[in-house]
Formats: structure tokens, sequence, C-alpha cells
């Protein structure tokens, strides 16, 4: 199974869903994306983000350099080299957020994962004390089962 980590600010990233789950949200995105909701310049962050990550945003960036290269002025690469490496900058920037948040949601995800399958090694070894209990019981009780003939015995 693939997981994508690309993330859309508006939806749980790829592959966090609960396995077997008609899009339930894991507990870990669920946290992480609640934390992101109460601050404003993270919610900026993520809106900006999107945008960045998408064709409209290729369209208009293709439309207005076209524009100011044949258009607007006669010798437009000293600008526009200037104003492209200002985007490129905070783009980046932009860019370094969203893999810090899908690193923060990997990350509480990874630990909620942890929690749970410690507590099902747990629920699974004392079910297993049970059932070996249950079987000394029984083999005390009605005295060791003598072992069952195989197919080939007869």
């Amino acid at each position: 199974m693939s997981i994508d980590t690309q993330s859309s600010p508006a939806g749980p990233p790829a592959g966090a869903t609960t396995p077997g789950s008609t899009g339930t949200a894991h507990p870990a995105y669920q946290q992480v994306s609640e934390s992101r909701a109460s601050q404003v310049q993270l919610r900026v962050a993520d809106a900006i983000t999107a945008f960045a990550g998408s064709m409209t945003f290729v369209y208009i960036h293709v439309g207005v350099f076209a524009a100011w290269m044949l258009l607007l002025e006669s010798s437009p690469w000293p600008t526009l080299t200037l104003v492209v490496s200002l985007e490129a900058i905070f783009l980046s920037t932009f860019v370094m957020i969203g893999q810090n948040r899908q690193a923060a949601y990997q990350q509480v995800k990874a630990d909620h994962d942890f929690v749970e399958q410690e507590l099902e090694l747990k629920t699974n070894t004392e079910l297993t004390r049970e059932v070996r209990t249950i079987v000394s019981e029984l083999e005390q009780r009605f005295g060791r089962a003598a072992p069952s003939p195989g197919p080939d015995a007869g």
C-alpha cells in the first residue's frame, strides 16, 4: 500500500484515515488539525501553501510574467529576476512550513500508533495467559488429553 505524503490543509493527508474506516480521520490528524486551526498565522500559511501548490497559481504566473516581459517593460530582466527570486524565497518558506506540518502530524501519529500497539500487545498477552490458565485447569480436571490420531492412523 502506498501512502501519499502530500496533504491539503482542507482535509487529512492521504493515509490519515483509520484502516477499514469510512473516512474517519486518524485521531492524531484530528489533534494536529485542531491545533493548527486555532492559530491564525498557521491557517494563513496553509491557505498560501494550498494556493501555491495549485495549477491556478502556475497559470496566473505564466500570464503575469508573459505580459510583463512582452508588454509592460522593454528590459524586464533585472526587475523580473528580483521579483522571481523574492517569490522563490517566500514560497520555499511556505514549503518548509508544510513539511513541518507533515512532520508534526507523522510524529503525533507515530506516538499514537505506538501507544495503541502497546495496549494491543498487553491485551493479547493477558488473553494468552488466560487461555493458558484455562487449558491448565482443563488438563488438571480431565487429565492430560491423549493426542488425537492423525489421518494416517487406522
